[in-house]
């Protein structure tokens, strides 16, 4: 008879994937042991492979959910100004999984990695759409793709120096998704204009 799954099955995963995101994040995926996840996640290693067979796997479950969730952002907020502050939100409390995202996607296997870049590819297609709309001429022309980054360098590694609570005169997200907003809609003339 199969083992019939725990109710709060989905809540320990999730616990998994938190704890192995800090790690991941702190220690780097290749210097994480599913030995350090289970100290880290006060459990055992057995009962992490209860949950998964693998760290590979832990890594792909949480990259996949994350780019998921991301993607949801990014199809709930078709206003540009306003997916702009949505992402930035999210940003705020996801910086460990926007480091796995950005430094460690090279450590899973082909198929699992074409997953992950596939959900990257739509949402930078989201993003397009998303400018397209707000700038109907430059946003169907053959710079579409290099428009769109250069929106995503602009909000991509805040997590690196972006930390208002660590710094009295560090300016908010929300504050931040304006000025990203007004700079990259207006301009620095109109940023500068309105200071």
């Amino acid at each position: 008879m199969a083992r019939t799954q725990a109710p709060d099955h989905h809540l320990q995963r999730d616990e998994i994937l938190e704890c192995a995101a800090s790690e991941f994040a702190k220690n780097s995926y290749p210097g994480t042991s599913m030995i350090n996840l289970a100290m880290a996640c006060g459990t055992s290693k057995a009962r992490l492979y209860h949950y998964y067979p693998s760290k590979e796997a832990i890594l792909f479950d949480l990259l996949d959910r994350y780019t998921k969730a991301l993607i949801a952002i990014a199809e709930k907020h078709e206003d540009l100004p306003a997916l702009i502050l949505a992402f930035l939100t999210e940003y705020k409390h996801s910086r460990t999984r926007h480091i796995a995202l950005l430094n460690d996607l090279k450590f899973l296997e082909e198929p699992q990695r074409a997953v992950i870049v596939e959900a990257q590819r739509k949402l930078v297609d989201l993003f397009a759409d998303s400018i397209q709309r707000s700038y109907p001429d430059i946003g169907a022309t053959p710079n579409r793709g290099a428009i769109t980054m250069l929106l995503f360098g602009m909000i991509n590694w805040t997590f690196t120096w972006l930390k208002p609570g660590q710094d009295s005169d560090m300016l908010s997200y929300a504050d931040f998704a304006k000025m990203v907003t007004t700079i990259f809609m207006h301009g620095m003339d109109k940023l500068n204009s309105e200071h």
